[in-house]
């Protein structure tokens, strides 16, 4: 029965949102804060565009990738072990099987890690190792290879080694001075290149870059000399310096990408150098190198993230109800107006407000009752001067008055 009942029940009523903040400009003859409340809503709106605008910039953004510029500092260093300077008790790991000595050897080592932004200290996640920043390595050692059985050249690819590490360490035998040359080539995300032709290098403005950066250069360059054909848009022509680099007169838009990948290749890879001394007194045996990376600004990204949030449904719903209060209070000044109008048009000449408002209630009355009951001449009714008298102004600002009071009441009863 209950569930019967229940489902016999009128809906309940939905209350009607007030969503007019306005005020009428003729209180600024009664109360001097009208006009700072119309400033007031000119700043809400002002802010508010503002505010959609750089959510719009924000959410696009976040899209995007963003990249910062941080320091890989890479450490090369080596230690000895069984070197004859040396005790046979410290760090002898073989030992040769005719004479029980330990065998010479030497251990390079390669490392790294990523130098912490001032402001990124205090809420630092875990670091990236170093090898998650390189894509391939090659170690080539100078050292006589018939000396020795190992190889002089180590390689290291990232396909091969998906794990990453924190460091490399290659150990061989030796009792001499060796050079070591260390080639790294850096994993960057999307991929970079480097523009082959000086010239073209030089116009563009873009030395190295991802594929989009040196294409969007030249389109750049494009646009500020206006090589886009008027008659044509499709159509590029180039002026005499692309012309003797392209070796082209012109070319239509969609093939400019595949004449520029013509002119990149793979970014320079980075070179080091370090020697390897194994004598007594020799030089401090490590060494550090900078190197520039870019990485996502996961940072930035948190922000962004939540300057998004912050603007969710819960302070939604929290201007929604400020504007709703306030819309109720500016319909309460307006009907405050509409009945001090009414009582100050009274006292001032109570004869003729009643006559007025008696005719124009009467007018009203005629209006609603119809063609039959109407006492309205039918030449009135073809004349538009008719429906620009002052009785129109009176009636609809009685009905407005009568209707927002109405409203007023089922909003607060419903509340």
């Amino acid at each position: 029965m209950s569930n019967v009942n229940e489902a016999a029940a009128p809906p309940a009523l939905k209350r009607r949102k007030l969503v007019d903040k306005s005020l009428p400009t003729a209180l600024d003859e009664i109360a001097e804060e009208n006009a700072l409340y119309q400033e007031l809503q000119r700043m809400e709106r002002s802010l508010d565009w503002t505010m959609s605008r750089k959510r719009m910039e924000i959410q696009e953004a976040f899209g995007k990738p963003m990249k910062v510029r941080r320091k890989l500092r890479i450490f090369l260093s080596h230690a000895m072990s069984g070197q004859v300077w040396q005790e046979p008790s410290l760090g002898a790991t073989a030992a040769d099987l005719e004479t029980g000595q330990p065998i010479p050897a030497w251990t390079f080592r390669i490392e790294g890690r990523l130098l912490d932004a001032s402001t990124q200290r205090l809420n630092r996640g875990p670091s990236r190792k170093f090898s998650s920043f390189l894509k391939s390595m090659v170690v080539e050692f100078d050292r006589d290879p018939t000396l020795y059985p190992e190889s002089n050249i180590v390689e290291w690819h990232r396909f091969d080694s998906p794990e990453a590490q924190d460091g490399f360490e290659i150990k061989r035998r030796g009792d001499m001075a060796v050079k070591a040359r260390v080639i790294l080539h850096l994993e960057r995300s999307p991929d970079h290149f480097t523009v082959n032709n000086a010239t073209l290098a030089s116009l563009i403005g873009v030395q190295e870059d991802t594929r989009v950066g040196i294409i969007a250069g030249l389109w750049n360059y494009i646009k500020a000399n206006g090589l886009q054909d008027k008659v044509h848009p499709t159509t590029i022509k180039f002026d005499q310096k692309l012309a003797s680099i392209f070796n082209l007169v012109e070319i239509n838009f969609s093939a400019l990408p595949e004449l520029v990948n013509r002119y990149l290749s793979p970014p320079d890879p980075i070179l080091l150098q370090h020697v390897i001394q194994v004598e007594q007194n020799a030089s401090p045996n490590m060494q550090a190198f900078d190197v520039d990376v870019d990485m996502d600004d996961t940072t930035l990204k948190q922000k962004m993230n939540q300057a998004l949030l912050s603007y969710g449904a819960e302070a939604q719903a929290t201007l929604t109800a400020l504007d709703e209060e306030v819309a109720q209070a500016a319909q309460s000044v307006r009907n405050s107006k509409l009945k001090r109008d009414f009582l100050l048009s009274f006292a001032e000449n109570p004869q003729k407000f009643i006559q007025s408002w008696i005719a124009s209630q009467s007018r009203d009355l005629e209006v609603i009752l119809g063609d039959d009951n109407r006492c309205v001449r039918d030449e009135d009714l073809r004349r538009s001067d008719f429906f620009r008298l002052p009785w129109v102004r009176e009636a609809v600002t009685v009905y407005e008055g009568l209707r927002s009071s109405g409203a007023l009441k089922t909003a607060q009863m419903t509340r």
